[in-house]
């Protein structure tokens, strides 16, 4: 995978004066079938999520509130998306070096994901990401 396959995702809204409603199904508004939901609040000022990759899971993910950074590497290049609004959603493919920092006051980041956790799937050493994503280029 590489960086162009990440993107942000625009995710249906449903304007109401009373409050707005999203709607997010798998396969339909998102690449994969969802098989996994998790969210990340009380991130403390100046700590830092993720870093890690995944050999085969894809997520989605979403600043319900608040907002915060993610930055992309896929060996090669690299992307910094500020998440600050409910209805976009950032895709992450597999095999996607992510990193999560600059979270605001309060806010809560909420994580599709295309497969159950299975710590098998987790690269946590960027040398080793770097390495197997260079024997897939070869």
């Amino acid at each position: 995978m590489s960086i162009k396959d990440c993107k942000i995702i625009d995710i249906p809204k449903i304007t109401d004066p009373r409050g707005n409603l999203s709607v997010i199904e798998g396969s339909v508004h998102i690449p994969f079938d969802i098989k996994r939901v998790y969210y990340l609040y009380d991130v403390p000022g100046g700590s830092e999520r993720g870093g890690h990759a995944h050999i085969e899971l894809q997520q989605l993910i979403i600043a319900i509130s608040g907002s915060f950074d993610v930055i992309l590497k896929d060996g090669f290049e690299t992307e910094k998306f500020h998440l600050n609004r409910s209805y976009y959603g950032l895709y992450v493919p597999n095999m996607i070096w992510r990193e999560l920092n600059n979270f605001s006051s309060g806010s809560v980041c909420l994580v599709f994901a295309s497969t159950f956790y299975d710590e098998a799937d987790y690269i946590r050493d960027y040398r080793q990401f770097l390495r197997k994503v260079g024997e897939s280029k070869e």
